[in-house]
């Protein structure tokens, strides 16, 4: 069962009221979406998008409608503005975006987003792939050896970029990468024993960075951010909840930046964390956190 991440603060920093309008950029398994749609009752209005069209099940959709107007909308959160004015142009309240992959992508979805199963290297959001897509099986068989390592050190800030790099292009020379079984066992065969007994395992940030690769997941960030902005009323917030340095920092200085430009104003100066006792019941939520800007 996937849960919700920081639900008690965006709430409390989004501050969702009946008849009110709000967003979930990330649909995901809906945790925060149901909460929101209690808040906001039938009066209010729910845009959710999510790239992944199976998380909008009939079930989960009519069960949110009976709270509140429900509009799912399958598509990647960069395109938030137009989606907006295409579904009525409202004037928005309010937007999370939760950056995190939820527990069932990881565990579920079957595209290879986990190197604890053997699945198809695929680790696309979006479920039904288009011919010419980008997938990770696409970046370990076809992108050079430096544009690999560019992106393990940029996305993944892996230390052993190179060497991954190197060993990925000498394996799918002798057969194509496949499999995410295939891809940790070369992995594995580029680290030193060392780095492999660690807390971390050691195919984590390798699958992270192509991950964000194939997703583009920094651009929608900062697309997505600057898509909503215009369609919300002053004093109208938007949360973003990141879980790694990278994403946070893009995070930080895309609101900054707002924030110089007087289009924004900075709600929390530093981010907010879980509590320990969150920690204790989802210790995958260790790694969040959770910045709020409100709209001049």
């Amino acid at each position: 069962m996937h849960k919700s991440v920081l639900s008690h603060e965006v709430i409390e920093s989004l501050a969702p009221h009946p008849g009110g309008v709000f967003v979930d950029a990330t649909f995901g398994g809906g945790g925060h979406s149901r909460q929101i749609a209690t808040l906001i009752g039938e009066k209010g209005v729910l845009i959710a998008t999510d790239a992944d069209e199976n998380v909008f099940s009939e079930t989960t959709v009519s069960e949110l409608r009976l709270l509140t107007n429900f509009i799912p909308v399958v598509t990647n959160f960069r395109n938030l503005g137009t989606e907006i004015a295409v579904h009525g142009g409202r004037t928005i309240d309010g937007a999370l975006f939760d950056l995190g992959l939820s527990s069932t992508q990881l565990e579920e979805s079957g595209r290879g987003f986990s190197f604890q199963k053997d699945e198809p290297l695929a680790m696309t959001f979006a479920r039904n792939t288009r011919e010419g897509d980008v997938t990770a099986e696409t970046v370990v068989n076809q992108w050079s050896e430096d544009s690999i390592a560019t992106i393990l050190r940029g996305f993944g800030e892996e230390r052993f970029a190179r060497s991954i790099a190197k060993h990925i292009v000498e394996a799918r020379k002798v057969e194509r990468i496949t499999t995410t079984k295939q891809l940790v066992e070369v992995i594995h065969q580029s680290t030193p024993s060392w780095y492999q007994r660690g807390r971390t395992h050691f195919a984590t940030r390798t699958f992270q960075a192509i991950r964000m690769a194939v997703n583009d997941e920094l651009g929608a960030i900062e697309a997505g951010i600057k898509g909503i902005l215009p369609h919300m009323r002053p004093g109208g917030r938007i949360a973003v909840i990141s879980f790694h340095s990278i994403e946070d920092r893009l995070v930080k200085q895309t609101f900054r930046t707002l924030a110089r430009e007087g289009v924004v104003d900075l709600v929390t100066k530093k981010p907010v964390t879980p509590s320990e006792n969150e920690l204790a019941e989802n210790p995958r939520a260790r790694s969040a956190k959770l910045r709020v800007v409100e709209k001049m």
